[in-house]
């Protein structure tokens, strides 16, 4: 998979993927829900993503106190000594990684937290969700980072111009 050939399409389509995804958001077609949710399943078939896992090596998700609670009680670690080793606030006061790559990914691109992995991890790259246009800035960043991400926008461009 050719990540700089994928960053590189998504960075010169970015102005027509947000106007497309903008189009959506001032006039969403009744069957979006639907056409999102097969779309969504379309990309996933053909994108494997242990074949990539950028992003577990480029961006870090946000982990919820819950997340914490999960991850740190499947370590049997203390929640206090998960975070000081694994966790910083950033700017916005949100708990993510110290470090990227994730310290959980490991060398095949698989996750070794992943039953109990983060909610953000278990929801990316959100080409799935209910009302996709409540999240157009995210998709848009998301389409530079995860081939999934860019194939599902083309697609959603195609997919409602039939």
């Amino acid at each position: 998979m050719d990540l700089e050939a994928y960053k590189k399409q998504a960075l010169q389509k970015q102005k027509e993927h947000k106007k497309f995804l903008e189009g959506l958001k001032k006039k969403p077609p009744k069957n979006l829900d639907y056409v999102v949710q097969e779309t969504h399943e379309e990309v996933f078939e053909k994108i494997d993503c242990l074949q990539c896992a950028n992003c577990c090596k480029t961006t870090g998700p946000l982990y919820t106190e819950k997340d914490i609670e999960r991850i740190s009680k499947h370590l049997r670690m203390k929640q206090a000594d998960f975070e000081a080793k694994f966790l910083r606030v950033d700017e916005e006061n949100d708990k993510v990684l110290q470090n990227l790559p994730c310290f959980f990914l490991n060398s095949d691109n698989t996750c070794s937290i992943y039953d109990v992995r983060p909610k953000a991890c278990r929801e990316y790259p959100h080409t799935d969700r209910k009302k996709i246009y409540q999240i157009n800035h995210l998709m848009i960043k998301n389409t530079v980072i995860c081939p999934a991400a860019f194939e599902f926008v083309e697609s959603m461009m195609k997919n409602l111009n039939k």
